[in-house]
């Protein structure tokens, strides 16, 4: 007997939605049809989509390259998921990824930001137009820069984000720009040469260059140069298993990213929330970008609360033995500053969860915004590149305010991190 279509295809199809194949299309139970749209999308054979909270809009391409699975994300108009496994996560409008794509939970592909063949991301946030080029890993990372597809931030092919440690921990997320300037689509690309690496926690100024091959460790906080070369000489040292030993960079450079975070939960909430338009498509593919943005304040902080639960056996070996050559006074003393409260500063993240900065600056660029706004725009990449440079001043100085207040708070309650 000749197999026919499910429901949910058949359903689908009836709306509009081309399926060149029916049969090979797989539409689990659980997910609504009310939330894909039937304009202009084409879902190529050997698609499976499941997840009640899927959401596809109109324009969207599905397997043009090879089988895709889609679960659980929300995708928006003209996006292009050309093959591959995507879960939990969200691509705004006009994003694209190649083939062989391992895209997990909690990522946010924003407006035309592309990833070639064969990349595999996991909270993730790049901002419009950066690219990731082939056979990449880059996962627990935020990269903003460039100001059109033509001068846009990217990732060499065969780049790896290294983000677990010989201490396995993954307290590792890294900052290539930042959200404040990073939305006002007006900075410098940032160029991480191919066959290369980045030891996370690290932040990246915009305009730096890392040239292909290099492993870069540390910050680079100040930008605009070119880093070629090896970084570090040729080395042994002594390595014991659970002795931590420098951290304080690691820990200001997770609170600094959890709070950018927030920061930008704030911009979606008040901002982007202005272009999503009214219907039920738009406002739930916002929804669905907040809720990333959530489990990626989720994420870090419990990594980092992972990070610091070893230190109790840290200090046992650096008042050891094991911990005598380590020079440990200041390190003992960090690591029991914090361990001692770290409570409070989870706590004081939770209470920022939704902290959108001072009323009266967010108001002052809100208002600012309205008055450069076109009426009745929805265009958001074209309002934000045209708005005045006091205006994307003032929006800056809106989110710098965010920033720098969770990050100056967390400090203040482990001051040997100063």
């Amino acid at each position: 007997m000749e197999e026919t279509p499910s429901p949910k295809v058949k359903a689908l199809i009836e709306k509009g939605v081309t399926i060149p194949d029916p049969k090979s299309v797989y539409i689990g139970d659980e997910v609504d049809p009310g939330r894909i749209s039937g304009k202009d999308i084409i879902i190529n054979p050997g698609c499976r989509i499941r997840g009640k909270k899927t959401l596809i809009m109109e324009g969207v391409r599905l397997g043009q390259e090879g089988p895709v699975t889609v679960e659980d994300c929300q995708i928006g108009p003209f996006v292009e998921l050309k093959g591959g496994y995507f879960r939990n996560s969200v691509f705004l409008r006009g994003s694209n990824v190649a083939s062989g794509a391992h895209v997990r939970d909690a990522c946010i592909l924003e407006e035309e930001a592309s990833c070639a063949h064969a990349v595999g991301i996991k909270h993730t946030i790049l901002f419009p137009f950066v690219t990731l080029g082939s056979l990449i890993n880059f996962c627990d990372c935020f990269m903003a820069g460039g100001t059109s597809r033509k001068d846009h931030s990217e990732v060499g092919s065969s780049y790896i984000h290294f983000n677990f440690t010989p201490n396995q921990d993954k307290a590792t997320a890294s900052l290539i720009g930042d959200v404040p300037r990073g939305v006002m689509l007006d900075q410098r690309p940032i160029f991480l040469g191919g066959q290369g690496g980045l030891v996370g926690p690290a932040v990246i100024g915009y305009g730096t260059v890392i040239a292909a091959g290099v492993i870069f460790r540390g910050d680079f906080h100040e930008g605009h140069k070119l880093i070629t070369g090896i970084q570090f000489a040729a080395a042994r040292k002594k390595f014991v298993p659970g002795l931590l030993m420098k951290i304080k960079d690691k820990v200001r450079n997770n609170i600094t990213y959890i709070a950018n975070i927030i920061a930008l939960k704030a911009w979606y909430s008040h901002v982007r929330s202005l272009f999503a338009g009214s219907g039920h498509f738009h406002i739930a593919l916002l929804e669905g970008a907040i809720e990333k943005l959530d489990l990626a304040i989720d994420e870090r902080t419990a990594r980092l609360e992972a990070f610091i639960h070893m230190i109790p056996e840290s200090l046992i070996m650096h008042k050891g033995p094991a911990g005598a050559w380590a020079q440990p006074p200041a390190m003992i003393n960090q690591q029991e500053e914090l361990f001692r409260n770290w409570s409070m500063i989870a706590d004081m993240i939770q209470s920022y969860r939704s902290f959108s900065g001072s009323d009266q600056v967010r108001d002052a660029f809100l208002a600012a915004l309205y008055k450069d706004m076109p009426e009745g725009t929805s265009d958001y990449i074209a309002t934000i590149k045209g708005l005045p440079e006091t205006t994307r001043k003032s929006g800056t100085a809106w989110l710098n305010g965010i920033v720098h207040d969770l990050t100056a708070k967390a400090i203040d309650m482990i001051p040997s991190f100063k």
